[in-house]
């Protein structure tokens, strides 16, 4: 053996790395006499190995230099020599006597596919995972929804009857055609639509000042709001007739201060283009215009003065809008098919609301009048669960039938072209956008004839934001308090109450989640309508019927 190897062998016959500098890619023997390769090559030109003829001392192994360590290998275990005596070995190896064995031997296999089955993946209900498609889970929600009400539905049914009589609504009604104060009511309201039509020829012609036609048209919307008060609470009408002739009044006391507020925006801003251009004031379309809107399939473009017409002003009075134009948009033709559907529809749904009105909610009312009376509490907030139910679907087959069905049917039959009545309501995460969104004509009159007029006075938009609120509180006691004659304010505190609430859910949205503002909308949807149903119904039983 050569004296640098022998030298450079420890005490069990290891190679050192320290005398050998040039072949640092070799490692120390392990415990299990296997030898590894270092991650840098050795500076040995083959495979071979050298070994002392003992099995307690071997040299290590060394790799070529162009061989890649991110080769897949396998290592083999030869034979060894028997021999015992060092000395005699490394005599014999240095003679050239000794036949040098390979301890091991690296193989390379060719590399071939990994079939991998596992990667790193979050499970589906964390939030890292990013998954948000739970259309099953909704499905699953609306399955036991329409079990649950179909079990309430035929427990009702055992328990009541049939109790659904269409006869009973017509009588109800028709009950002494000779004193319908309320259809004479309805018919009436043309008189204030003509004052209000006259106040604006009056004030194009200059034949009264703005000033006296802002009193004139104030006036007529004072006496229009009150008139059916008072007729109503002389002659104690049915009080179903009651909330619709109230309803009309409401709807067309909107109207006509749409009509006056923006026939006066039109004039000054008439007036100012003739004081510019300097030219001669007429009261006469032009013939051009005059054309046109005997050409239905246009839409024509009426300027101030010439909107002033009956046929103008009732066009806008059977509009599916709050909001007064000199001309809206119009489609070109009627489509009777989506007509025909929008009036099947209505009839349908009109009918089912009466139907779950009679089977429904009346045996419900009848149940809490007495546990109300007796202050029972825990009976009571059972007749309010139980009452929320029927009523909200009943409210929701309102709100389609009414501002999809209803409306799109008077716009097809008007061509109006304009047909957002609402939006995406359901969504709501706040109390403010959902009032915003679920009635949009009324929306619509808010900001443009309340909204916006108080800021431009210089009031803030706090100051704003109430005043439309109280506006709709008033008007929602209106519709409640006069068709039944009775004055308890709590349609006016249940809206006045929505402007802490909207507060409340704006900051759940932004603190916590939007989900959870959506969350609170709906129940007060669903359980502020009923508490304030009871409490009418109740003091309605009490005010015409004995208790005993």
């Amino acid at each position: 053996m050569p004296e640098e190897i022998k030298h450079s062998l420890s005490e069990n016959g290891d190679l050192c790395h320290e005398d050998f500098p040039d072949h640092a890619g070799c490692i120390r023997r392990s415990d299990d006499n296997l030898w590894l390769p270092s991650e840098e090559p050795c500076a040995f030109e083959n495979d071979d190995v050298f070994f002392n003829g003992s099995a307690d001392v071997t040299v290590p192994v060394c790799y070529k230099r162009e061989r890649k360590m991110s080769e897949p290998t396998v290592r083999r275990r030869s034979t060894r020599s028997t021999s015992t005596s060092h000395d005699s070995n490394f005599h014999d190896y240095a003679n050239g006597d000794a036949t040098v064995e390979k301890v091991e031997k690296i193989k390379e296999i060719p590399f071939y596919g990994i079939k991998k089955c596992h990667t790193a993946r979050r499970s589906l209900f964390s939030i890292t995972s990013g998954f948000d498609d739970y259309r099953g889970f909704l499905n699953l929600c609306v399955v036991l929804l329409a079990i649950s009400n179909a079990r309430v539905f035929l427990e009702n049914i055992l328990k009541y009857g049939i109790l659904v009589d269409p006869v009973q609504w017509t009588s109800a009604v028709l009950h002494n055609p000779y004193e319908w104060p309320n259809l004479l009511l309805i018919l009436g309201s043309n008189v204030f639509i003509l004052c209000a039509f006259h106040v604006e020829r009056l004030l194009a012609k200059n034949h009264i000042s703005s000033k006296t036609g802002i009193y004139l048209h104030t006036l007529n919307l004072f006496v229009l709001i009150s008139l059916p008060p008072i007729r109503i609470l002389r002659m104690e009408p049915n009080p179903i007739g009651s909330l619709i002739a109230c309803s009309c009044y409401v709807i067309l006391f909107l109207k006509l201060w749409s009509y006056a507020q923006a026939n006066k925006w039109y004039r000054d801003d008439y007036m100012k283009a003739m004081s510019k251009r300097k030219l001669q004031r007429t009261m006469s379309m032009p013939a051009s215009s005059i054309k046109l809107s005997r050409d239905k399939s246009e839409t024509v473009q009426i300027k101030y003065p010439y909107n002033l017409s009956y046929r103008n002003l009732y066009y806008f009075i059977a509009a599916p809008t709050l909001c007064y134009e000199t001309s809206f948009p119009r489609n070109p033709t009627i489509n009777k098919v989506y007509l025909a559907k929008r009036v099947v529809e209505t009839l349908f749904l009109f009918q089912l609301e009466l139907a779950l009105i009679q089977q429904w909610i009346v045996p419900v009312l009848r149940k809490a009048i007495l546990p109300i009376h007796n202050y029972e509490g825990y009976v009571v907030m059972e007749r309010l669960l139980k009452l929320s139910v029927p009523n909200h679907l009943i409210w929701l087959i309102f709100f389609y039938c009414f501002f999809h069905s209803v409306l799109n049917a008077l716009a097809e039959i008007l061509r109006f072209a304009d047909r957002e009545f609402y939006r995406d309501w359901w969504n709501s995460e706040t109390i403010v956008y959902f009032w915003k969104a679920w009635n949009i004509p009324v929306h619509k009159w808010c900001v443009r004839h309340l909204y916006k007029p108080l800021l431009s006075v210089g009031c803030g938009k706090t100051v704003a934001q109430v005043s439309v609120f109280l506006l709709s509180a008033f008007f929602h006691e209106y519709l409640v308090s006069i068709p039944l004659q009775m004055f308890r304010t709590w349609a006016f505190l249940g809206m006045a109450s929505q402007i802490p609430l909207s507060h409340v859910t704006q900051v759940v949205s932004k603190r916590l989640s939007g989900n959870y503002g959506n969350m609170i909308v709906w129940m007060s949807l669903i359980l502020g309508q009923p508490v304030a149903i009871l409490a009418y119904v109740y003091y309605y039983y009490v005010m015409h019927y004995s208790m005993t």
